[in-house]
C-alpha cells in the first residue's frame, strides 16, 4: 500500500512492474532471483510471477534479460542503424508480428488555423500494461493517447485542451473503452487498423509517419530518422517532433533511440520507454519463435 496525501491506496500493476524494473536496473548483473525480485515489487513470488506472465506473457526471469544496460544498443545493431532495414525486416516474412496496422490522417488547414473549432473529442481514463491511460478520439480516429504520472488526470486532461482550444471535448469512457482493450491486446496476428487523427506542422506529420515504419522490436536513432525524411541537418528538429508525439504508443516514438545506444529520454518516463521496449521484443521474439 502506497500513501498520497496522507491516505493509503493499493499500487497499480504497472506501479509494481515499474518498481521492479528500477529495481533490477540497479541489480541486473547478479542475476537475481524470484524472491528477491518479487520483495522490491511488494508482492508475493506467486502473486509476482502470475502478474509478470499475465503482463509480458512470460517469466520474470526470461524478462530480465531485455532490461540490461546494453538493450537498446543489441536492438539498434539487430535492426541496423537504418529505417530503411528496419521497415524491410518488419515486412520481411507475411506472418511477421505487426501490434497495430495504423492510418494517420492529419488536420486540413482549415482545422489546424482553427484549433479544433467543430470538433468533438471525446475521451476516456483507462488502464493498460503501462499505468493509467489517457485517450481522445474525434470522428476521424485517435486525436490523444497519454500515460498518467501518479495518477494526474488533470494534467492530463489539459494536455488535450491545449491540443485542441477550440474543440469540445467531452468525457466518455464507454466510447473509449472498447478502444483501450483492442490497442493493448497481446496478439499473435495483426490488430484490426487504427486511425489517427492529429494536429501537427507539415514538418512533425512527416516524422510521426516515419516512426509509424518502424517496426515493433525495432529501433533508430535521431540521426536515422532525420535521414529518412531526408532531413540530415534537422537532428534536432526531428527530435522535437518526436519529442511532441500527441498519440503515445501507437505512434512508436518510443522506439527512437541515441546513436550511442544510450536510450534517451522519454516524455511519459524512462522507466515506461524500457518497458515498452521490452514487451515489444518479448512479443516479436515469441512470434518469431513460434513461426519457426
Amino acid at each position: 500500500m502506497d500513501k498520497v496525501n496522507g491516505h493509503s491506496r493499493r499500487a497499480t500493476d504497472f506501479e509494481r512492474i515499474e518498481r521492479a524494473i528500477r529495481y533490477l536496473e540497479a541489480h541486473y548483473r547478479r542475476q537475481p532471483g524470484l524472491k528477491e525480485m518479487a520483495r522490491a515489487a511488494g508482492l508475493s513470488e506467486f502473486h509476482f510471477q502470475r502478474l509478470f506472465r499475465r503482463w509480458a506473457g512470460v517469466s520474470p526471469k526470461r524478462f530480465v534479460q531485455y532490461l540490461t544496460a546494453g538493450h537498446a544498443a543489441r536492438l539498434l545493431r539487430a535492426a541496423h542503424p537504418s529505417l530503411e532495414a528496419a521497415h524491410e525486416a518488419g515486412l520481411s516474412g507475411g506472418g511477421r508480428l505487426h501490434d497495430l496496422l495504423v492510418n494517420l490522417h492529419a488536420v486540413t488547414p482549415g482545422e489546424l488555423k482553427h484549433a479544433g473549432a467543430g470538433l468533438t473529442i471525446q475521451y476516456g481514463f483507462h488502464p493498460s500494461p503501462f499505468g493509467t491511460c489517457l485517450i481522445g478520439a474525434t470522428s476521424r480516429g485517435v486525436c490523444h493517447l497519454s500515460f498518467l504520472s501518479a495518477e494526474d488526470r488533470r494534467a492530463a486532461l489539459a494536455e488535450i485542451t491545449a491540443e485542441w482550444p477550440r474543440a469540445q471535448i467531452e468525457e466518455a469512457a464507454r466510447a473509449t473503452a472498447s478502444l483501450a482493450r483492442r490497442l493493448f491486446t497481446r496478439a499473435s496476428g495483426q490488430a484490426p487498423g487504427v486511425d489517427l487523427h492529429v494536429r501537427g506542422t507539415n514538418f512533425q506529420i512527416k516524422v510521426w509517419e516515419a516512426l509509424l515504419r518502424i517496426p515493433p522490436g525495432g529501433v533508430v536513432s535521431y540521426e536515422d530518422l532525420a535521414r529518412h525524411i531526408h532531413a540530415l541537418r534537422a537532428v534536432r528538429a526531428v527530435a522535437n517532433a518526436v519529442a511532441h508525439n500527441p498519440v503515445a504508443f501507437l505512434i512508436p516514438c518510443h522506439r527512437v533511440i541515441r546513436k550511442s545506444g544510450a536510450l534517451g529520454g522519454y516524455r511519459w518516463g524512462e522507466s515506461r520507454k524500457k518497458a515498452l521496449l521490452a514487451w515489444e521484443a518479448l512479443t516479436a521474439g515469441d512470434v518469431r519463435s513460434s513461426e519457426g
